[in-house]
């Protein structure tokens, strides 16, 4: 039983945590995707179906801060308020302009460029481009027998022991864990003063199966070299 599928299990686990911008992903899909649309048809000039798409990028964008600004522990409340500010919003901004608000003059325009969605994509695609690769020179990566704490260009590395490493793992934001299944990862290695916070690691269901296995068979091994 204890051979089964053992190529599953890593000897060596990466953890990174990632500032809280990377959870900006879905509006700069948004924008992408919008700039696309609006390009292509921009041959047709159509300005209710631009305008539409300016408030779903408002939307997009609204929901996306508030989400990133807030850590939902009361998970019932908070999407109840997301959920009637996104019906609002909707509403005030896709409906009731065609009707009510056109009628006294005060009709909101939100219409936005192609140019604007090929900006607003540049400047994300560029600032999460540089957030993925800073990750790639601050890590820590943990083995059978030590814990490297790996950061800067240069790889100034810090080593810990493995043998009376603890961990936790929370997760504050459950809006977080639906976007990139990330949460707060804290590593308590041994007898050091020194305790490990990571605010924001991604797929952390995952590292947590894999630094269980791996903790588990480290508790293993000496009893099996004494027999």
């Amino acid at each position: 039983m204890s051979d089964k599928k053992p190529a599953k299990h890593p000897t060596e686990i990466f953890i990174r945590s990632y500032p809280k911008v990377i959870f900006f992903w879905p509006l700069l899909i948004t924008s992408f995707v919008l700039w696309l649309i609006q390009a292509f048809t921009n041959l047709v000039p159509d300005s209710d179906l631009y305008t539409v798409l300016g408030y779903v990028w408002f939307i997009v964008f609204f929901v996306n801060i508030f989400v990133t600004a807030f850590d939902f522990s009361l998970t019932m409340f908070f999407v109840l308020i997301l959920a009637i500010v996104v019906l609002v919003f909707i509403l005030v901004f896709m409906v009731l302009p065609r009707f009510s608000l056109s009628l006294t003059g005060l009709e909101t325009d939100l219409t936005l460029t192609w140019q604007f969605y090929m900006v607003m994509t540049v400047i994300l695609l560029f600032i999460l481009g540089i957030v993925i690769i800073s990750t790639r020179f601050e890590y820590y990566k943990i083995e059978r027998n030590e814990i490297i704490h790996k950061k800067g260009i240069f790889s100034s590395a810090e080593r810990f022991p493995v043998k009376s490493l603890r961990f936790k793992k929370e997760i504050p934001d459950v809006f977080e864990f639906f976007m990139l299944r990330a949460g707060k990862f804290t590593i308590m290695p041994g007898k050091a003063d020194e305790v490990m916070i990571l605010p924001t690691v991604l797929n952390i269901n995952k590292r947590e199966k894999q630094l269980d296995w791996l903790l588990s068979h480290v508790s293993v091994e000496p009893d099996e070299i004494d027999s």
